[in-house]
């Protein structure tokens, strides 16, 4: 299909809680065809539909090396299975040349739905569960650097901005 412009932070559109899939239709799976086209282009290992200023409860995820293992989550629920959360060093399509150790639980259970509507379940640690969690952030509004001081926060957005302002300055 296609690839998409991802968002970048501080885009207050991030910021938008993503609204329930109800149509699981053709636009659908163009939706997922387009984020997934966009995820392996950038390249990163997942995508939120709101980071392509979609906001719909839709997340794609491959963390195989070989990029043959997509994962589709529709309407995705979490629930906490252990408390204990790990700190694990994470980055974000929407805040690019980025890295900051975040915490998180150790292991979920996530309840969501496939392109077509089946309803499945998956328990999840590791890197799956981290993913997972930080997709589902970005559904809910939420950005990695969220959980980061406010100076981090502040030098990651006026860096962001600057670049944003170059970029457009050598494209004139």
């Amino acid at each position: 299909m296609a690839t998409r412009e991802i968002l970048v932070y501080p885009d207050p559109r991030l910021r938008r809680v993503s609204g329930a899939v109800t149509d699981f239709g053709p636009g659908l799976a163009a939706l997922v065809t387009d984020m997934t086209d966009t995820m392996y282009a950038a390249p990163g290992i997942g995508l939120a539909a709101v980071q392509i200023n979609v906001p719909k409860r839709v997340v794609v995820m491959d963390l195989s090396e070989e990029r043959n293992r997509l994962q589709v989550f529709v309407n995705p629920e979490i629930t906490i299975l252990d408390p204990v959360r790990v700190a694990s060093e994470e980055g974000c399509l929407s805040v690019p040349g980025f890295w900051s150790s975040v915490k998180r639980s150790k292991k979920v259970r996530v309840d969501a739905f496939d392109v077509e509507g089946n309803p499945f379940q998956v328990e999840a640690d590791e890197l799956l569960s981290v993913c997972i969690q930080h997709e589902v952030d970005h559904l809910n509004g939420r950005v990695f650097v969220d959980y980061l001081s406010r100076l981090k926060q502040g030098r990651i957005r006026e860096k962001l901005k600057k670049e944003a302002r170059q970029s457009a300055a050598m494209a004139h």
